[in-house]
């Protein structure tokens, strides 16, 4: 018989991970990327929860292990760089593993590149499906028919644009930006410890990652910028006032970020769609229910992945279904994860002084616990 043929959208971590699935569950998988090459973004995402399992079953747990960033502590600065207190964040024991986006999607990518086709630099145009199959138009490509098609590219996906409708109606703005730059590898003293500094509505933390430290902003504005995702002077112009009146090491990198070419600058938001399917189109990762701040989104890529695969299997021929059912077993796992990301923006970046001085009491809790734990386990 011949295997059903499935367009994936998207080639950052849910659209390997599904391409893998999918290939062992009897399907032909095609991933198409618009850019010309894996990205190569050095931010560091943790590989938690239930994507783990997923890892093992994969077999890339191990060299994920092997790539992770040796960030072992968090070190909380007050407004002038004083610091605060020093949390632990892992140890060998613990149940996940940091390591950089770019890092985890190579290693999807080389898991699933002998089983699926992989198009670089092109992208969907038009998705014209019906009852039998989806016509594809592409920007490069001659157009092909799939059955089925995935939408796994990310918070601004064109695939949501052109079946599902415009952005606007499903991202949630959490009045945040973020931004990041590469750094030398001088740039830290401790590659073990991440550093952030927190004044009222602002938020910088200087991370090691693996091999390219990076600077991170996290902030509100007070006056917003336009969202115009392609303006670089007006993200650089933004940060710069934005952390105008910061000390510590503030000055040093507002002019990395300036200085460099393209830096990463996006607002903040979540992106929740009533249903994730609409006839052979299906939503997967950021593009069907994207949770800013919590640092899950590859995490729950992963885990999407698997189980939109798994039950393509459990239900062959029967996409309607196997849509339903995944979108049953996400939505348990990332509707918690989207209801919390309200206070979770507030505790992260407060408003006040007086909400600075509460988020750091929490810290100093947590802190206290987490040594008391180390102790106890330690003597067992």
């Amino acid at each position: 018989m011949k295997k059903p043929e499935v367009l994936i959208v998207g080639a950052g971590i849910a659209g390997p991970a599904l391409a893998y699935w999918l290939s062992r569950n009897g399907y032909r998988p095609t991933v198409v990327e618009h850019a010309r090459q894996l990205r190569s973004g050095g931010s560091a995402i943790v590989v938690k929860g239930p994507a783990i399992p997923v890892a093992e079953r994969m077999g890339i747990l191990p060299q994920l292990r092997e790539l992770a960033t040796r960030n072992r502590s968090l070190t909380l600065l007050d407004p002038d760089g004083r610091r605060i207190l020093q949390l632990p964040l892992t140890s060998d024991q613990a149940p996940t593993v940091e390591v950089t986006r770019a890092d985890l999607s190579e290693v999807l990518h080389r898991s699933a590149q002998t089983e699926a086709e992989f198009v670089f630099d092109d992208t969907v145009t038009a998705l014209d499906q019906d009852e039998d199959g989806v016509d594809v138009t592409f920007r490069r490509s001659a157009p092909r028919r799939f059955d089925l098609v995935v939408g796994a590219d990310g918070m601004h996906s064109t695939v949501r644009r052109l079946v599902f409708g415009p952005e606007r109606q499903f991202a949630g703005d959490l009045g945040l930006y973020g931004a990041t730059v590469p750094l030398e590898p001088d740039a830290i003293e401790d590659p073990t410890e991440m550093t952030m500094l927190t004044v009222p509505n602002r938020m910088l933390v200087l991370h090691p990652s693996r091999t390219t430290p990076l600077a991170i902003f996290t902030f509100r504005a007070a006056q917003p910028a336009p969202h115009d995702r392609k303006n670089i002077a007006l993200h650089k112009q933004t940060v710069a006032d934005a952390y105008a009146d910061v000390r510590w090491r503030a000055p040093e990198l507002v002019a990395a970020f300036l200085d460099h070419p393209a830096p990463f600058f996006d607002p903040l938001t979540t992106v929740r769609v009533p249903s994730w399917s609409r006839g052979r189109v299906v939503l997967l990762g950021d593009a069907a229910a994207a949770t800013a701040l919590l640092g899950d989104g590859s995490s729950m890529a992963m885990a999407g992945a698997y189980a939109l695969a798994e039950e393509l299997a459990a239900h062959p021929g029967d996409h309607a279904h196997a849509f339903a059912a995944y979108e049953s077993r996400l939505r348990r796992e990332v509707g918690p994860r989207q209801r919390r990301v309200g206070l979770l923006s507030r505790l992260m970046v407060p408003r006040t002084r007086p909400g600075l001085a509460v988020r750091n009491a929490v810290g100093r809790a947590v802190g206290r616990t987490n040594r008391i734990a180390s102790r106890e386990a330690a003597n067992r």
